[in-house]
């Protein structure tokens, strides 16, 4: 989920700043390594930061992710001079529950909740940006911008997204459920709340495909075409379970 979160960050970062840069006048190639090279230098300043700390530590896996988004945005643009793929999220805040967990000293106790609360945040805007157990991270493709204008068909929307996704349930540690508190550790059973991934397939919406010619409008829509539309959804989980969501998001 972390390399996910990577990925998506540093590819709409590079869009947002490209699509900034055309604004100006800056003629698209160098909109594009303005973008990327921005992107890059956001992240990477991010991992700096991160390798002078105790708890985290500079990570050259993150840096390949960064990497990654920023190449995905950059090899679209070289080679369609559009972007049919981009990546998006979407978040559902999970209900953690209230039952005791007992840490090592057989005195001390915590809930699921309280742990969240510790290690995602309170506010909305901090378990969007850290709250794994809820956030979605998807790639949105656009059948239609794979045709010809001349031969697309007219019963697809130019509009219409297919989106793939990516998520994970039960993460309250970094590798496992175990961490420290003042001294306690406390450990979650694997058996009793299992760590997993889960993949998506569901429908999205490319904002900036709507026609309008409203500026603002269009100003808008390329502002929260990072978010993934709600829509049903299938859900095929790394333990085997199948699911439909009416409405996903």
């Amino acid at each position: 989920m972390d390399k996910a979160g990577h990925l998506f960050t540093t590819n709409l970062e590079s869009r947002l700043v490209f699509q900034g840069a055309r604004w100006t006048g800056m003629n698209r190639r160098s909109a594009m390594w303005t973008g990327a090279g921005v992107g890059m230098l956001l992240q990477t300043t991010i991992e700096v930061m991160d390798g002078f700390s105790s708890e985290w530590g500079f990570s050259w896996s993150d840096m390949g992710f960064n990497a990654l988004g920023a190449g995905m945005f950059v090899a679209q643009e070289m080679a369609w001079q559009d972007q049919r793929i981009i990546m998006k999220a979407s978040y559902t805040e999970p209900q953690y529950a209230d039952f005791p967990i007992l840490g090592s000293d057989g005195i001390s106790s915590t809930t699921l909740r309280e742990r969240a609360n510790s290690l995602y945040g309170i506010s909305f805007a901090e378990r969007f940006l850290k709250g794994y157990n809820g956030l979605t991270v998807w790639a949105s493709s656009n059948p239609s911008s794979f045709f010809p204008k001349e031969k697309r068909p007219d019963w697809l929307p130019a509009w219409l997204n297919v989106a793939v996704g990516y998520g994970a349930e039960n993460m309250f540690g970094g590798t496992e459920n175990r961490w420290d508190e003042n001294g306690v550790e406390y450990r979650i059973d694997e058996a009793i709340l299992p760590r997993y991934s889960q993949y998506y397939l569901s429908l999205d919406v490319d904002f900036t495909r709507i026609k309008t010619k409203s500026r603002l409008l269009k100003t808008l829509f390329h502002t929260i075409n990072w978010i993934k539309v709600p829509a049903p959804a299938v859900e095929l989980t790394s333990r085997g379970r199948l699911r439909f969501h009416p409405l996903m998001w």
